[in-house]
């Protein structure tokens, strides 16, 4: 049971059953921790606001869900292992991709660079070296794709803490850590 609150249709004042029904008709579910984000229906916003915003940038999906597996992974957050693996498979991304980024790396070589330098973001509170930027930068990333990997692994970073603070039911199928 989650420590926090999750917000139901039942218990929504008007607010967050607005933003309730927005998310069941664009993903067919309210995943459980936009249930503990609508606490704050003003910090649901902002997350839902930026989250719009950088999946509309450089990066395809397929290399944020590969950051998300590798950062839950690395941050210990089950509940988001289990959402970003699920969404991941959606995505097109193989059992054995998983595991790779799981274990900070992929089978796609561009790709490995940009979960390598998520998870030295997280590792080096964002103080990474030179080399980590020049290594991004020589298969191909701009520095606005490497801005979106910072963001992308900001949001995560936010995620997984929600996520383990909380406590959260997990409503995807259950990926254990290893």
């Amino acid at each position: 049971m989650s420590r926090i609150n999750t917000v139901t249709f039942e218990t929504a004042n008007a607010e967050q059953k607005a933003l309730l029904e927005a998310i069941q008709g664009q993903l067919g579910m309210v995943p459980n921790f936009l249930k503990v984000f609508a606490n704050s229906p003003a910090a649901l916003k902002a997350f839902l606001g930026l989250h719009g915003i950088a999946n509309d940038g450089s990066l395809d999906l397929q290399t944020r869900e590969r950051i998300a597996v590798a950062l839950a992974q690395q941050n210990s957050c089950e509940y988001c292992l289990s959402a970003h693996s699920a969404i991941g498979k959606k995505a097109g991304l193989s059992g054995a991709e998983i595991d790779a980024n799981r274990a900070g790396s992929s089978q796609d070589a561009k790709a490995a660079v940009a979960v390598k330098l998520a998870r030295s973001l997280v590792e080096h509170q964002g103080d990474i070296t030179t080399a980590d930027l020049l290594e991004a930068r020589n298969v191909g990333y701009t520095d606005a794709d490497i801005v979106e990997i910072i963001t992308h692994v900001g949001m995560n970073i936010m995620t997984n803490i929600l996520g383990k603070a909380s406590r959260i039911e997990i409503d995807f199928p259950k990926v254990s850590l290893n």
